[in-house]
C-alpha cells in the first residue's frame, strides 16, 4: 500500500495494491497495523455510502465536539473530492485541495483519500451518477454538525462546474446555508 503526500499537510491519498489474473483481481484496502504503521488511523467506528447523481454536491462539512477523520472510496463514478483545512493553529489554515476520484485512477490504481479530523470535506459528482464510501474516525454527531459555505468566495475553491454546461450544482438546503469560513463556528 502506498501513502502519498498531497498539497495539504496531512491530508493522504491511498494506494491498495491490487493482485490480479484472468479471473479478476483482489485488494485489501483496510489493515490496521498497515494503517498504523503508516501514521493514520487504526480504528474506525462508522462507515457511510451515499449515492448521488451528476451536478450534486456534498459539503463542506465537518464536526465540533466529535471531529470525524473520513477515509474517502468511490465505488463507481466519478467525483471531485475537496477536504479544507479548519485547524486553527495550522500554517494552512483555510487552504483546500481537490482531487478527481474515482474507483481506479488512469493507470488502474485503486486510490483512496485520507481527510483527517480538523479539516472540512466535500464532493461534487462528474459522472452520471456515483457511489462513495467512507469510514469515519468518530461516529455523526448531529449537534457538532456545521457546514461551510460550498462556494464562499474567501476559499475560492475550484469546483469543475463546467462539466454541468451551465446548470448549478444540486445542493441541500443546509449545505446552501452553510457559513463563510470567516464568520464559521470552526473547532
Amino acid at each position: 500500500m502506498q501513502v502519498l503526500d498531497t498539497p495539504l499537510l496531512d491530508v493522504k491519498l491511498i494506494q491498495p495494491r491490487r493482485f490480479g489474473d484472468s479471473r479478476g483481481w483482489f485488494a485489501e484496502v483496510f489493515n490496521t497495523s498497515v494503517f498504523a504503521s503508516a501514521g493514520l488511523p487504526a480504528a474506525f467506528v462508522q462507515d457511510n455510502q451515499s449515492f448521488s447523481t451528476q451536478g450534486v454536491l456534498r459539503g463542506l462539512h465537518y464536526q465540533l465536539g466529535k471531529p470525524q477523520g473520513k477515509l474517502v472510496r468511490v465505488l463507481s463514478g466519478h467525483i471531485w473530492d475537496v477536504a479544507v483545512d479548519l485547524r486553527r493553529d495550522s500554517p494552512q489554515f483555510g487552504q483546500w485541495t481537490g482531487f478527481h476520484l474515482k474507483p481506479r485512477t488512469e493507470d488502474g490504481e485503486l486510490e483512496m483519500l485520507w481527510i483527517p479530523e480538523g479539516f472540512a470535506h466535500g464532493f461534487l459528482v462528474l459522472s452520471e451518477t456515483a457511489e462513495v464510501l467512507y469510514k469515519t474516525t468518530n461516529p455523526y454527531y448531529p449537534a457538532g454538525e456545521r457546514t461551510i459555505l460550498w462556494n464562499d468566495t474567501t476559499l475560492n475553491i475550484g469546483w469543475p462546474l463546467e462539466i454541468l454546461n451551465g446548470a448549478s450544482p444540486s445542493v441541500s438546503g443546509k449545505d446552501e446555508a452553510g457559513q463563510p469560513l470567516n464568520s464559521a463556528e470552526l473547532p
